[in-house]
C-alpha cells in the first residue's frame, strides 16, 4: 500500500526538514548532501512518509531563513548588553579565498560568560588598514552593537589590523597566542644556522615518513620492536601555534625507530640526525617545552583570559625561562630571547595599564604583584571609571577613542588599550570588577 508523503506545510515535514538543515549547517556539509541516495535512503528508513527536498531549496530557502532566525534571536540576546569585548582575524580557505572573521565576548546578567561569532565575511579587496577597518566598523552596524560599548578587541600584531584599530580609536590588545609564537620563532634566531639546520632536517624527516605508506608501516614495526609509543610523527605547521616543538619532541621520542628504519634505506639515509643535530634539538625542545601549555591555557572561551596575561608573564619571565644549572649555552639562548620578544610585545604603557586593571579586578591576584605607587594610580582609575558608569547617558563616550589613548600613555603606533583617568579620591562601590571583568 502506497503511503501518503507529508505535505510540506505540514508540521512533521517541517520538523523533519529543520533536523536536516540543522544538520547540513553545524556539520558544514555541502548542500549536495541531501541529493545523494545513501543519504536520501538512509532517511526513507527512518520515515517513508517524509519526502527530502533537494539542494535548492536548502541553499535559497532553508539555511538562508535558519540564519535569520539565529541573527534575530542573538540580535535580541546582545540588545541590552552593557559591554562587550571582540576578536578578530583574517583567514584563507583552500582555494586562497580572503574571509574576516568577528567573535563577541560577553557577560550576562547571571556571570555567564558567552562568545559568539557573528560573521565570516568575504573580503575580496586589498587587506589594507582602511578596508578591514570599514570591514570591523560594518560589521559592529549589521549587528546593531554600540562602539563604546566596546572594551577591547584583540588581534595579531599584523601591520594593518593594528593600524585599522588605531584609526578606528578602539580599546586593542594583541593575541597572547600569537605573541607567544612569534616569541618561540625569534627565540630560535639566537643561533640560526644551527636551529634551522635541525628543524629542516625534522621537516623533511616527517614529510618523508608521513608520505610513505611503507615507511609508516617499517616505523610501527620498529616502534613494537624497540618498545616505544606507538604515536605517528607530527608536521609543524605556521598557523598551529605550539606545533614546532610538539614536532622536535615527537622526533626525540622516536628517534630509535626512526633511525632503525632509515638505516635500511639508503636514499634517504642523509636523514638519519647526526649527534649534533639532536643535541641542538634536545636543546631547542628543553627551551620550548615549558611553554606548551599556555596558549592553550590562555585561549579559552568559557572563563576570562585578560585577567591571567600579566601573571603568566611574569611567571615566564622569571621561573619557566630562568636559565637553569643544566641548560645548554643554545638553551639558555633561546629562553633570553624568548622572553626578550614577549617583553617587548607588552611593552607598551596602554597596554600595561589595561592589564593592570584586570589583573587588580581578579580575586585570585588583587594586585599582589604590582609596586604601591602603580596600584593606588590604577586603583584611582578604576574608581573614576565606576563613577563615570553612573552618570548620565552621553557623558561618558570619552571612554573609548582617542582620549582613551591619551589616558593610558599609549604611543601614536598602537591603538588604545585604557580609559581615561582622573586622580580622585573616591569611595569604592559594589560591582568595581564586574564590568571590566568581560575585557
Amino acid at each position: 500500500m502506497k503511503q501518503t508523503k507529508y505535505k510540506r506545510d505540514s508540521a512533521k515535514w517541517c520538523t523533519l526538514t529543520d533536523g536536516v538543515v540543522r544538520y547540513i549547517t553545524k556539520e558544514m556539509q555541502p548542500f549536495n548532501t541531501v541529493e545523494k541516495p545513501a543519504f536520501r535512503q538512509m532517511l526513507q528508513t527512518f520515515d517513508r512518509q517524509y519526502e527530502l527536498p533537494g539542494k535548492t531549496y536548502m541553499s535559497q530557502t532553508a539555511i538562508p531563513q535558519l540564519y535569520n532566525n539565529v541573527k534575530d534571536d542573538i540580535l535580541k540576546e546582545i540588545k541590552d548588553i552593557p559591554f562587550y569585548s571582540a576578536t578578530t582575524d583574517m583567514w584563507s580557505s583552500s582555494n586562497m579565498t580572503s574571509y574576516m572573521s568577528l567573535t563577541i565576548h560577553y557577560i550576562t546578567a547571571d556571570w555567564t560568560l558567552h562568545s559568539k561569532c557573528l560573521e565570516t565575511r568575504y573580503v575580496p579587496d586589498n587587506h589594507a588598514a582602511d578596508t578591514l577597518g570599514e570591514n570591523l566598523k560594518s560589521a559592529l552596524a549589521d549587528w546593531e552593537l554600540d562602539e563604546h560599548k566596546l572594551v577591547c578587541i584583540t588581534t595579531d600584531n599584523g601591520a594593518n589590523i593594528v593600524a585599522a584599530v588605531r584609526n578606528l580609536g578602539w580599546p586593542w590588545l594583541n593575541c597572547f597566542g600569537h605573541n607567544l609564537h612569534l616569541a618561540v620563532s625569534h627565540g630560535l634566531d639566537s643561533d640560526k644556522d644551527r636551529t634551522a639546520r635541525a628543524i629542516g632536517l625534522c621537516k623533511s624527516l616527517v614529510n618523508t615518513f608521513n608520505l610513505s605508506w611503507i615507511k609508516r608501516r617499517d616505523l610501527r614495526k620498529a616502534q613494537s620492536e624497540a618498545n616505544l609509543p606507538q604515536h605517528s610523527l607530527i608536521l609543524d605547521v605556521a598557523t598551529r601555534w605550539g606545533t614546532k616543538q610538539k614536532m622536535v619532541e615527537r622526533v626525540l621520542e622516536q628517534l630509535p625507530a626512526i633511525r632503525h628504519v632509515l638505516v635500511q634505506d639508503r636514499k634517504h639515509s642523509h636523514l638519519n640526525p647526526t649527534w649534533q643535530d639532536v643535541s641542538v634539538l634536545e636543546s631547542i625542545n628543553a627551551a620550548m617545552k615549558p611553554l606548551a601549555d599556555f596558549t592553550d591555557v590562555l585561549s579559552g572561551e568559557k572563563y576570562v583570559t585578560v585577567s591571567s596575561v600579566k601573571p603568566v608573564l611574569e611567571l615566564i619571565k622569571g621561573d619557566l625561562l630562568s636559565p637553569g644549572p643544566d641548560d645548554t649555552a643554545l638553551t639558555a639562548s633561546i629562553k633570553q630571547n624568548i622572553c626578550k620578544v614577549l617583553t617587548e610585545k607588552y611593552s607598551s604603557p596602554a597596554i600595561q595599564v589595561l592589564l593592570r586593571k584586570a589583573t587588580i579586578l581578579d580575586p585570585r591576584y588583587r594586585g599582589s604583584m604590582e609596586k604601591a605607587d602603580a596600584l593606588d594610580d590604577v586603583k584611582h582609575q578604576l574608581l573614576q571609571e565606576l563613577q563615570d558608569l553612573k552618570e548620565p547617558e552621553g557623558s561618558g563616550e570619552g571612554a573609548s577613542g582617542e582620549s582613551c589613548s591619551k589616558a593610558a600613555g599609549g604611543n601614536e603606533d598602537e591603538p588604545p588599550a585604557a580609559v581615561p583617568t582622573k586622580k580622585k579620591r573616591l569611595r569604592s562601590g559594589p560591582g568595581c570588577s564586574s564590568k571590566k571583568s568581560a575585557g
